[in-house]
């Protein structure tokens, strides 16, 4: 059966933690690699792809114990750098045009992001990975992800996590969670769920950006989730 993309322009939020496989640190290339396969089919599809990595395999600002928490997190920051460079080097292995653009500016490593340049790679079929969050301290890398939707106009956030939807409460603690198949951003918010930080889906509600969160266990459901099918949850108005 041929799948139709629903979506034209999307934004992918891969967790740092996502990148690491089973050794929980650092970056496994093969893991990589298959998650970007269906990455490579949605652009065949003529879907157009920008990524948003966090840095979690590698650092964690609030996690940082006495440290500043500026400097913390502008380390966090630099580990996203390496995760995009990861993926995108796995991209191209897999044929793909790609960019990194990083809201701090490193021009040996990467172009510094520019929305208007950012959105041009998109529309000439280029996969766009963006690094260092906003570029600001005190922010996270989900809050990047929907700032970033907002700025390219994106038609939707996939969040790929280890988890295979939103739940009333912590799957793993309580084995009698609620899974909801579609929930308002109102309703998130009101019940504090643990979808995005409140920052991001507050930018998402405010630009009518949806999210659908769904499992990276079977790496597919990235394509099937911008074809419009159930894999996850649907986060909307």
């Amino acid at each position: 059966m041929t799948m139709t993309p629903k979506y034209k322009r999307v934004l992918l939020k891969l967790s740092g933690e996502s990148l690491a496989g089973a050794e929980k640190h650092g970056i496994d290339f093969d893991t990589v690699l298959q998650f970007c396969e269906p990455i490579r089919k949605l652009n065949e599809m003529g879907v157009e792809v920008a990524i948003v990595v966090g840095g979690g395999n590698f650092w964690r600002g609030r996690s940082s114990g006495k440290m500043d928490r500026t400097r913390a997190d502008h380390m966090g920051m630099l580990a996203t750098v390496i995760n995009a460079l990861g993926v995108c080097d796995a991209l191209e292995q897999l044929g793909l045009e790609v960019r990194v653009q990083t809201a701090i500016s490193m021009q040996q490593v990467a172009e510094p992001y520019i929305r208007n340049r950012a959105i041009r790679h998109l529309e000439k079929g280029r996969i766009l990975v963006f690094g260092c969050g906003t570029g600001n301290p005190f922010f996270s890398t989900d809050t990047a992800a929907a700032l970033r939707a907002a700025e390219i106009e994106a038609d939707i956030i996939l969040k790929a996590t280890m988890v295979d939807g939103v739940y009333d409460s912590d799957p793993k603690t309580n084995p009698d969670a609620k899974k909801f198949d579609t929930i308002s951003f109102s309703d998130v918010l009101k019940y504090d769920l643990k979808v995005m930080d409140s920052t991001a889906a507050a930018i998402c509600k405010d630009n009518h950006i949806p999210i659908v969160v769904f499992s990276l266990e079977h790496p597919d459901n990235i394509v099937a989730a911008v074809c419009g099918e159930n894999v996850g949850t649907l986060v909307e108005q």
